[in-house]
Order: structure tokens, then C-alpha cells, then sequence
């Protein structure tokens, strides 16, 4: 278990005010908070294009997703599809703006986040069924926005980061979409909270009891079963063979750390092209939480240097 003074020196005043102002993980705090997001939904105080569209689900029911991209913009441009964090029961697309702004500028992505279905509203599958259609949306609409369908890459931060995951394992078993790159920040994976670092009472953003009532919303019935699919916990899955690269970090004093160390590591005893790096006194969603901050600047220029080379090499 991880102690206050392995948290990196910059961010020990702002993890002792999160840790204490923060609300605890709990249906009637996700009930509030969705109600605070709902409010700032539509609206963008960035200087890019942006766009709202409704898309038609299989049930008939309409998905919102978000469309971010530069004024002017260039043909054969990446498409990033962006999965928000949230623990999958709070959060909506316009909540990751700064780091759109940052993704866009540096790669001329165009993005698409979806404002995919919470688990206070309905758990697994619903969240990953509503991430595949806002894809297939970027695979087969994309050229309206001047998206390259082969330069398809899905990424998100926390809950967001295991979509990311759970999706690319989703496409390749479909096998109907290709995927060039996925993009899992500190991605939330597993289910069992079996590691040493899933013990983790001290962060001030994740700790483990938020992480069990996480998981327990989005499993529902699922919860503490053996049976759990891995396209809900995508560190279940045995087979990560014919994957798209990959680009992850994570803080060293976060819950998530050894489930994405071994996923990290499993990946690449399957060949599939990693770009991975602890930072050191990082704990959960530190670069957003304190952006301004040494360590938060070092992980973003690690996650742009990252997804440049993946570009630039094709």
C-alpha cells in the first residue's frame, strides 16, 4: 500500500484538498454529479470546430456524440474516438476539452467522443455497444470531417481508457473495423482487485472502495463472478494477439498501476507495439487534476511524442 509521502512533491497540497472535498463514489453522489454535467453539455469554450450529432442506435434510441477538430482542416486526418473517464458511472465528452485542444493541435485529429450510457443508467454492455457505434460511425461517415479510415485510433482516460481496451479487443473479434492505435490512460481493467496496488486507500482521486462501488454499478449482476466477459474487464482476456499499438502511463502510487503493468506486459509477449512509462508520485488522473504541474507536463509530452511516432511510422 502506497504511502502520502511517495505522492510527487508538486501535487501533495492539491491530493490532500481532493482527498478531503472529494465526495465518496455513491449512487446519490453520481445522481448529483450527473445532473452538473448535464448542464454543461453543448457547449464548448474552445476556439475549434465543434459539433453535436444524435446517431441512430440498433434499438432505435439516438447516441450524442461530440465532434472537436480544427477551423480549417486538412484531408486524411487521424480520427480519434475518446472515451471520457467517470468510473463509468459519471462524466460526458465535454469534460475532456483541455486535453481535445492539446491532441488536436499537435496531431490535426479530428475527435469524436461519445456521450456513451452510464452505469447508474444501465450497466455493461450498454456503454461498450454505444462506443462501437460512434466507431462504426467514424469508420463509414469519417470523410465528411476529412478522417483517413485508415488512421483510426480509440483512446480515453480511466473508465474511458477500459473502453479503449475492451473496444480494440471488440473490433478485432468482429473483425469489421480496423484500428490503428489505442490509447488507454490509466485504464480501468479489472474487475477482481486482486493486485497489491488495487489496496490502495490513500489516493485522493481512485482508492480502492471507489473503485469496488465502480465496478459494482457498471458489472450489475455480473459483479464477483467468475464469469465476468472481457470485453467488460479487459484484463480478463487470455488472448491480446492482433492488437493495435498501444499508448498508456500511469502514476506509481495509483490502483491502477499493476493491472495496467501486466496488461503492458502481456501485450508485448504478444508482439503488439507498446509505448508505456510509469511517472514516478503520479497518482490517478494527476495530468488532469493538476495540469500544470512538472509531472503532469512530462506525461502529456509522452503521450504526443508517442502518438506522432505511431503516425509518422504508419
Amino acid at each position: 500500500m502506497s504511502k502520502n509521502n511517495e505522492i510527487h512533491k508538486e501535487l501533495r497540497i492539491p491530493a490532500a484538498f481532493f482527498k478531503f472535498f472529494l465526495p465518496s463514489y455513491q449512487l446519490n453522489t453520481l445522481k448529483l454529479a450527473k445532473a452538473y454535467f448535464n448542464r454543461k453539455k453543448g457547449k464548448c469554450n474552445l476556439d475549434l470546430f465543434f459539433e453535436e450529432r444524435f446517431i441512430k442506435k440498433n434499438d432505435g434510441s439516438l447516441l450524442r456524440i461530440c465532434i472537436y477538430a480544427k477551423k480549417v482542416r486538412k484531408y486524411n486526418a487521424p480520427g480519434i474516438l475518446w472515451m471520457h473517464g467517470g468510473g463509468y458511472g459519471l462524466g460526458t465528452p465535454e469534460m475532456n476539452e483541455k486535453l481535445f485542444e492539446t491532441l488536436i493541435e499537435e496531431t490535426n485529429a479530428v475527435i469524436i467522443s461519445p456521450d456513451y450510457t452510464l452505469s447508474i443508467d444501465k450497466p455493461y454492455p450498454e456503454a461498450l455497444y454505444d462506443c462501437y457505434e460512434a466507431l462504426k460511425f467514424m469508420y463509414h461517415f469519417g470523410n465528411m470531417y476529412m478522417i483517413d479510415k485508415n488512421k483510426i485510433i480509440v483512446g480515453g482516460d480511466s473508465a474511458g481508457g477500459g473502453l479503449a481496451c475492451a473496444l480494440s479487443l471488440y473490433a478485432r473479434d468482429k473483425n469489421e473495423i480496423p484500428i490503428m492505435l489505442q490509447i488507454p490512460l490509466y485504464p480501468m481493467i479489472d474487475d477482481r482487485m486482486i493486485t497489491e496496488s488495487s489496496k490502495n486507500l490513500i489516493d485522493p482521486i481512485w482508492n480502492s472502495k471507489s473503485n469496488e462501488m465502480g465496478w459494482k454499478f457498471y458489472l450489475g449482476d455480473l459483479f464477483g463472478e467468475n464469469n465476468v466477459p472481457y470485453y467488460a474487464a479487459p484484463a480478463r482476456a487470455t488472448d491480446l494477439s492482433n492488437l493495435p499499438t498501444f499508448i498508456s502511463y500511469v502514476g506509481s502510487v495509483e490502483p491502477f498501476k499493476d493491472e495496467v503493468i501486466d496488461y503492458v506486459n502481456r501485450l508485448q509477449k504478444t508482439g503488439v507495439k507498446t509505448y508505456f512509462k510509469i511517472f514516478e508520485g503520479g497518482y490517478h488522473a494527476f495530468d488532469q487534476m493538476h495540469p500544470k504541474s512538472s509531472i503532469a507536463k512530462d506525461a502529456k509530452l509522452f503521450l504526443i511524442n508517442s502518438i506522432k511516432d505511431v503516425l509518422d511510422k504508419g
